[in-house]
């Protein structure tokens, strides 16, 4: 943990000390949700295509010609969004923070201010549970980590997202009570599967000799039938004889496997639960299959995103002047050629430009290629007219 004791100790300037007030709370679940190979996949899709979601620093100001947009005019900004820490890149902090959100319905991230209440550095806050209060009007937020530890940071320094936000003030709802029956299906299922696997090589015959025999003639006995009969290699694999000093009896395994519809049926609430299907969870889904999960699933967090980095990183004034962070996800990506080629006729309506066209296209942007076109024998309507 010292990458937290250097944050700490970075901003135990300003207003943070441990503070022993108990109040509402959230804790995170230990049912080892993660480790569940069809949770991992559920959440897979959502957590990469937030990944590649474009974090980008927007002003829009007011000028007498009408409104100027500028992206990324701030260095500083840019750099956060790019490089938020030493150990991870932009793409991976989102990833890092989709998981969290997916498994908890709460995901947290610490921003680190300079002298001047600059942000500087943002760190995803793993934890084991945290606790709001108030303390002379202002809310904290005390963390306790996943190895005991525990930090408290002041509300406004934290960029808090979450999922299935309903009775709390603060926290979103855990998944805890509505997976806990349906994991342990799984769970179940698992075993049992795992159990008819293993059995699957226990003895299947009984030789049973009607004659009283030392352990040894048994064991020899008993060698010499499966050498004879069982064994592949042997000359009369699959028919055996005996003569009537034994009995032979087939034993079959009665282990209880799970049918294929009561896995299916199990599987699809899981899938549900997490808003996806198993076209999109095995990549076999095609383009409007994909647009609709990502507009159901993805597009609600990347706004949710965008305000929250927006109210955290700018003041109230900064925004009032056009300051905010838009996170850029583009469902075209997973778009047919034919869907990206007819995009080009958006170009020169000046609707899109070149180099948004041919980022869609997975091409490099051009010189030049950042500017709206519009053809000649369009233009803006006055008084009824075309010009």
């Amino acid at each position: 943990m010292g990458l937290w004791n250097r944050i700490v100790q970075k901003m135990s300037k300003q207003t943070f000390k441990m503070v022993q007030e108990r109040g509402n709370g959230f804790y995170a679940w230990n049912g080892r949700l993660y480790h569940s190979d069809v949770v991992r996949a559920c959440i897979r899709p959502k957590t990469k295509a937030i990944g590649k979601a474009v974090a980008k620093h927007i002003r829009t100001t007011r000028t007498q010609e009408g409104e100027r947009v500028e992206v990324n005019p701030d260095a500083y900004i840019r750099f956060l969004l790019e490089e938020p820490n030493p150990l991870m890149s932009g793409q991976m902090l989102q990833e890092k923070v989709a998981n969290q959100l997916a498994l908890n319905h709460n995901a947290f991230i610490l921003i680190v201010r300079d002298e001047f209440e600059k942000p500087v550095e943002l760190y995803p806050i793993p934890c084991s549970s945290v606790e709001a209060f108030y303390k002379e009007n202002e809310l904290f937020l005390r963390f306790v980590f996943l190895n005991g530890r525990e930090s408290t940071f002041p509300y406004s320094d934290i960029i808090h997202l979450r999922d299935d936000f309903n009775e709390d003030d603060i926290f979103g709802e855990s998944p805890m009570e509505a997976l806990s029956q349906l994991m342990e299906c799984v769970s179940i299922m698992d075993q049992g599967f795992v159990k008819a696997i293993k059995n699957s090589g226990v003895i299947r015959w009984l030789l049973r000799f009607t004659n009283a025999m030392r352990p040894d003639d048994v064991r020899k006995n008993v060698q010499e039938f499966a050498d004879t009969y069982l064994s592949v290699e042997s000359e009369t694999f699959g028919a055996a004889g005996v003569d009537s000093k034994a009995d032979v009896q087939r034993i079959e395994p009665k282990d209880y496997v799970p049918n294929a519809a009561q896995t299916d049926r199990i599987i699809k609430r899981i899938y549900d639960f997490f808003n996806t299907n198993e076209k999109i969870v095995s990549s076999l889904y095609t383009e409007d299959e994909w647009i609709a999960y990502y507009e159901n699933a993805i597009e609600p967090m990347i706004t949710q995103m965008s305000a929250v980095y927006s109210s955290r990183l700018f003041t109230r004034r900064e925004r009032a002047f056009g300051n905010k962070i838009v996170f850029e996800g583009s469902n075209l990506t997973f778009a047919s050629m034919r869907t990206k080629l007819e995009l080009v006729q958006y170009v020169d309506r000046g609707i899109m430009t070149p180099n948004e066209v041919r980022a869609v296209l997975n091409m490099a942007p051009v010189d030049g290629g950042d500017r709206l076109l519009r053809r000649k024998d369009t233009g803006f309507m006055e008084g009824g007219e075309e010009e």
